[in-house]
């Protein structure tokens, strides 16, 4: 067996560049292709968001930023009214779908799975490259779009119909639209195949002694979200479908009595409430794609960097379950003022509450874990306690915009933007940089710089804050979202220091992640070497060679006796136990 096994690598280290970096089928360079192709696409995101903060806070004022980037949308450094909604579409789409969904899923779903659960690779290496390069044209046809003589797509994320539906509603309903459904729809089908592999490679691919319950709570994860996905992304690619028919076909699913300029249009018996129900079945679904990794990566790094066993494993199992349950059946409170029937939206309201429970539950077993441990603040460790921090100041607002009564208060606001904003923007990202400082040694063989870390996370948690938190204040006293400016209502004008000041936040927390994007790049080529445990920790992963080997451990795969968090065990001489070391005699195997 390790005969053949040498003869295998000795193969494989003869792939040319092309194999092993481009087309290859090793989940670990995969995961690298995911890590660097959602960072590039997360500053393309982060730029726009800036470029928006910027016109928020100084409408109508010449810009040279506006200049150089927007060229003839901002003629003489002033933002056109068109681009600004372009903006916040395409902006809205690269961070929801094309960084926190593939960049943290793809990412971290691909190194972990076949690592943690002890398997040499994904169940199908050939379908795994395939969703990566479909992520990569649909990642490269969003940009592109940003070229059409007419304007990038320009309906919000959301693209509600009419004005995604009809061509000649506005510049950015033309081509631009059309290459956002494209994008989309290939998009779809990347996230599906990954998916499909992630369950089957978790349901199938086991090494011996790893029971369901002894994997790490990131696997659990990990399958969760990619059941979700199965479950809940065919229907936006059904609504994708049915909009691009309306839109080139004559069909009307969703239009219905449509007048421009006094032409009375052929379209009748749709509805645009059925795109806003197909579009929220994944739209809600879809914050928990977002968040469940992240969730499960602050799981492993927590308990690691406590000492401590997790608090709550099953429970925390049981949590993971029931918000994957309850987030299909909540998508409702999206569409409170769409003119719902009030009981509906009472059914609404009341399963909207019950994924707090949870949600709460996830919380206190993280505190829990936490209490009394000794704590290793490296900076994994500070992003996941950021991310329990973000996670519940962001998931109390959801309690007010979960009732329908209050919702349709703040709804459109800039109180909706804070919430989702700290709930799943800054949640998800904190739970991919946590990943990124504590598996960085995994994926690249070296160590990210420390106390660039530290800068990193200080300035980006106050940061965050002092963008978000002032929003729930502008959004309260009424001050609506997506308006390119606000100067035509004197309402308002009180409002725009506020605004200057969460943009002057924001600038400041966009620029330095300038350094962590030093530290990713720079670290990759000049880090300090890894060792092979760096962090101590219990799980398979940290039993494989540093230099990366196909099929992950030399010879045989190792067997599991153990859960992963045997952390701080009495009668064992260090404070954590690999799961591949057998239980002592009249040793108890502990899950709580």
């Amino acid at each position: 067996m390790s005969a053949q096994a040498d003869t295998h690598d000795d193969h494989h280290h003869k792939e040319t560049f092309v194999t092993k970096y481009i087309f290859s089928q090793d989940h670990k360079m995969i995961a690298k292709q995911y890590l660097i192709t959602g960072t590039i696409m997360g500053v393309v995101g982060v730029i726009m968001s800036l470029m928006m903060r910027m016109q928020i806070a100084w409408p109508e004022e010449p810009n040279v930023i506006f200049q150089a980037l927007l060229g003839k949308w901002a003629p003489e450094g002033v933002m056109d009214a068109d681009i600004y909604l372009a903006l916040v579409t395409i902006h809205g789409t690269i961070m929801v779908f094309f960084v926190l969904t593939a960049g943290l899923s793809g990412t971290f779903s691909n190194l972990l799975i076949p690592l943690q659960i002890g398997a040499r690779d994904m169940a199908s290496g050939f379908l795994n490259m395939v969703s990566y390069w479909l992520f990569f044209l649909s990642s490269i046809i969003m940009v592109l779009s940003f070229f059409v003589e007419a304007g990038p797509a320009a309906a919000g994320w959301t693209i509600y119909p009419p004005l995604s539906a009809l061509p000649m509603a506005q510049g950015g309903s033309g081509a631009g639209m059309t290459m956002w459904l494209v994008s989309m729809a290939i998009f779809i089908a990347s996230s599906l195949l990954g998916s499909l592999n992630y369950v089957v490679t978790v349901i199938n691919l086991r090494t011996k002694g790893m029971s369901m319950t002894r994997l790490p709570l990131t696997i659990w994860a990990f399958f969760v979200t990619a059941i979700i996905g199965i479950v809940s992304f065919p229907v936006l690619l059904s609504a994708a479908l049915l909009l691009i028919m309306d839109r080139s076909f004559g069909t009307s699913f969703f239009l219905s009595d449509i007048f421009i300029q006094g032409e009375v249009l052929h379209y009748q018996g749709g509805s645009p409430v059925l795109f806003e129900h197909l579009f929220w079945f994944l739209g809600h679904p879809e914050v928990y794609i977002v968040l469940l990794p992240a969730l499960g990566i602050t799981s492993e790094i927590i308990a690691t960097n406590s000492r401590k066993p997790i608090f709550g494993y099953r429970a925390m199992i049981v949590s993971i379950l029931a918000i994957a349950f309850l987030s299909t059946i909540v998508w409702g409170h999206h569409m409170f003022i769409s003119g719902m029937n009030p009981f509906l939206g009472s059914v609404f309201t009341f399963t909207t509450l019950l994924i707090a429970i949870p949600s709460a539950v996830k919380a206190f077993n993280y505190i829990t874990t936490l209490w009394k441990g000794n704590l290793q603040m490296n900076p994994a460790m500070l992003f996941s306690i950021g991310l329990v921090s973000t996670f519940i100041t962001g998931g109390l607002t959801g309690i007010i915009l979960g009732d329908s009564a209050l919702d349709i208060n703040v709804h459109d606001t800039y109180f909706v933007v804070a919430h989702f904003h700290l709930v799943m923007g800054i949640s998800a990202l904190y739970g991919m940089f946590a990943g990124i400082y504590h598996w960085f040694p995994k994926m690249f063989g070296r160590m990210l710089n420390k106390n660039l870390g530290y800068i990193h996370f200080w300035v980006t948690a106050v940061c965050a804050y002092g963008v978000f938190f002032p929003m729930h204040f502008i959004g309260m006293a009424g001050l609506p979202r997506r308006y390119y400016t606000n100067s035509n209502f004197p309402l308002f004008d009180d409002l725009q220091d506020v605004n200057v000041i969460i943009t002057v936040f924001a600038l400041i927390g966009g620029v330095f992640q300038i350094v962590f994007l030093y530290n990713l790049f720079a670290s990759m080529f000049y880090g300090k070497k890894a060792i092979q445990n760096p962090w101590r920790s219990n799980t398979l992963e940290w039993t494989t060679p540093v230099e990366h080997i196909h099929g992950n451990w030399p010879g045989e795969i190792p067997h599991v006796h153990r859960w992963a968090y045997d952390y701080s065990k009495p009668g064992h001489d260090e404070d954590f136990v690999s799961q591949i070391v057998p239980l002592k005699e009249g040793e108890e195997e502990l899950q709580h």
